[in-house]
């Protein structure tokens, strides 16, 4: 008999060949029926899948909404495989994973690509075998047997990808049905007990794409359909409504309208700032300048090319050299940790990020135990080589600025550095409307520095977070094991936008490796030598990603105090030309962007236009205005409008323009 022991602490006694679904079923048929699969052990396992031993066991629900997510999602993309297969015969499947809303998988069709022609029919043969709720079933297959049935079957990309995989990995096989006409695919799982498990309202194929198998372009072009799968018709519509909100949001589409800025091939990857757009910039930079040197931080510049040779003391060369751009542009003899040779040419990179420079400011003469904490900030431009397919708008680019510091303390001062980071982030934050969750990003597998140097990393930052009051639910706090950088352990902010959707952008890192790497120390009170522990921080992670997360968050129409321009007089006939002049020249006297609008258009027009480029007030004059000294004032998003004399207006504006931290 197994021991398999509850959440609840309570053990029950079964023989061998019992599932957790049969303990699912003795508990009540409640259960019964919303038992999705089990966590046996802390690993997620088919509900149908028998006790190998005694076990600990957590039946998973659709109110463990994580784990039911990706489950039912991953069984969308198998019932996606098998509609496709009996639609289009001789396709070859591939992959099939879940993605954060949703699954694709990819084909190598028989005939021709597929097209989104081609998706109303896939949905209506996924509908079809969901109605028929076949037995999803596991099988164990020995490596040869398997690798036969494959290439019997046309499978090559199946057959090639069994043969690879560790000797000794079990292979698995889920079969959908019974009998010779069954639907098989390799997967480790888990699955549903059955297809008719998951909803058939509850999922959509939105689109089609090019993909190459295995990610390389030198392999196989395949044919990816993708799809979005929730647990309730509910959950897809609110899922639909947010994308359709997103594409009205798209900060590429608005920065077009809004004249903010442009990308072209002779700059892929890179911004053109026009001056409406660099307004933004500008007003971001000096507020953050303002924070900063509030808290205590020295601004520095540095240089954007450095010799190859301090990137390879760093470790960049070795962990980060595909995604640096090199001069000239052609790899060294070397490999990942060997020596350089250059033969005598002079390897120069575009720094990928600024933390080895502002080692070298700190190296610049003796430090003593006195001078720290020292906090180094910089707007400090990068430049990555990110692969092309990856570069989105402002959210991807090839070169980017920081708004990154380092800070140099000692070992007592780490957990209070961390913890006046952690609130100086959320004033900031709040002062843009954002809500957010923290999470620590823990040890990766291909990392720098000893098992006792990450524990206590991670130890400090995890702190640091209590000290602040930070590491509850209402913050969202969760540890993310594998996540963080090759040298240190992180705190991520992840901001929720208005419409639900989370980015990541702040981050804190305790970094123990780069000062022993490049040599940093200072003179501790007992006159030896130290290592400076380094923290490595950002809060808008950088301007041009920063920018377009609040042109999608504000829909374009960003705060007053953030608007290019602040304020337009719209005149509604010329005889009040001269008034709109001068309330003009009144607004911008108070420090208000503003311009006059005196063409001869009509006034609906006007307003539909300056609406457009989201231009938060239009300050309607005609005749009457002129002569009474007020003005109409339009506020965008807003009905109707207000009649007050401009002295009045022009409080209200400088009010609202006024950023947030000066207030």
């Amino acid at each position: 008999m197994f021991k398999i022991t509850l959440p609840d602490g309570s053990v029950r006694e079964v023989a061998p060949g019992t599932t957790p679904a049969d303990i699912a079923a003795a508990i009540g048929p409640g259960l019964a029926k919303a038992a999705m699969a089990a966590r046996v052990d802390g690993e997620v396992r088919d509900i149908m899948r028998p006790f190998e031993g005694d076990a600990q066991l957590a039946l998973i629900t659709a109110k463990d909404e994580a784990d039911a997510l990706e489950l039912v999602r991953h069984d969308y993309a198998h019932i996606l495989a098998e509609a496709v297969q009996k639609l289009f015969p001789g396709t070859q499947i591939t992959f099939g994973p879940a993605t954060d809303d949703g699954f694709y998988y990819d084909f190598a069709p028989k005939d021709r690509p597929f097209t989104e022609d081609d998706l109303p029919a896939i949905e209506a043969e996924m509908r079809r075998i969901i109605a028929a709720d076949e037995p999803l079933i596991r099988e164990v297959w020995r490596r040869e047997d398997l690798i036969a049935r494959w290439n019997a079957q046309g499978e090559t990309f199946k057959a090639e990808w069994a043969a690879e995989l560790p000797d000794g990995e079990e292979l698995t096989v889920y079969r959908a049905g019974r009998g010779e006409d069954a639907w098989l695919d390799m997967c480790r799982g888990p699955h549903l007990a059955s297809t008719g498990k998951v909803a058939a309202d509850a999922f959509k194929l939105t689109r089609v794409s090019g993909a190459y198998w295995r990610g390389d372009q030198k392999n196989a072009m395949l044919s990816r359909i993708y799809g979005t799968g929730w647990l309730n018709k509910k959950q897809l519509d609110a899922h639909l409504h947010r994308l359709e909100e997103a594409a009205k949001r798209d900060h590429r589409k608005l920065g077009q309208e809004m004249d903010l800025f442009h990308l072209q091939a002779e700059a892929h990857g890179s911004v053109f700032w026009h001056p409406n757009g660099f307004v933004i910039w500008r007003e971001l930079e000096a507020y953050m300048r303002r924070a900063i040197d509030a808290a205590g931080y020295q601004e520095v510049k540095t240089p954007q090319v450095m010799d190859a040779r301090q990137w390879e003391a760093s470790g960049h060369w070795g962990k980060y050299r595909e995604n640096m751009f090199v001069i000239p542009d052609e790899v060294p003899n070397t490999d990942d940790d060997g020596p350089i040779v250059s033969n005598d040419a002079e390897w120069m990179a575009l720094k990928p990020m600024n933390c080895p420079a502002h080692v070298l400011i700190f190296r610049q003469g003796i430090k003593s135990y006195r001078d720290l904490p020292m906090r180094l900030y910089e707007n400090g431009c990068c430049h990555r080589n990110e692969p092309h397919g990856a570069l989105h708008g402002l959210m991807r680019v090839r070169q980017f600025t920081q708004d990154d510091a380092h800070i140099f303390c000692r070992e007592d001062q780490i957990v209070d550095e961390v913890r006046r980071f952690c609130e100086l982030a959320d004033r900031i934050y709040r002062d843009f409307g954002f809500t957010y969750s923290i999470k620590l990003a823990l040890r990766p597998e291909n990392r720098f520095g000893t098992e006792e140097m990450w524990d206590q990393a991670e130890a400090e930052l995890r702190n640091a977070v209590i000290e602040a009051g930070l590491a509850t639910e209402e913050y969202g706090w969760e540890e993310l094991p594998g996540e963080g950088a090759f040298y240190a352990p992180k705190l991520e902010w992840h901001l929720t936008d208005a419409i639900g959707r989370t980015w990541q952008v702040g981050t804190i890192q305790s970094d123990r490796v780069l000062p022993e790497r490049l040599d940093a120390s200072y003179v501790g009170e007992d006159g030896e030598r130290h290592r400076p522990i380094m923290l490595h921080r950002a809060i808008f992670g950088s301007y041009e990603r920063f920018i377009g997360i609040l042109i999608e968050h504000f829909a374009g129409r960003l705060p007053v105090w953030l608007a290019p321009t602040q304020a337009v007089v719209a005149t509604i006939v010329s005889d009040a030309d001269d008034y709109a002049r001068e309330v003009e020249g009144k607004l911008k006297a108070a420090g208000i962007r503003a311009d006059a609008d005196l063409r001869n258009e009509k006034i609906n027009y006007k307003v539909r236009e300056h609406s457009l480029a989201k231009v938060p007030h239009l300050l309607v004059v005609g005749k009457r205005e002129a002569e009474e000294g007020t003005v109409a004032v339009r506020t965008l998003g807003r009905e109707g409008q207000r009649v007050m004399p401009i002295e009045e207006a022009i409080a209200t504006l400088t009010a609202e323009a006024t950023p947030p931290d000066l207030r």
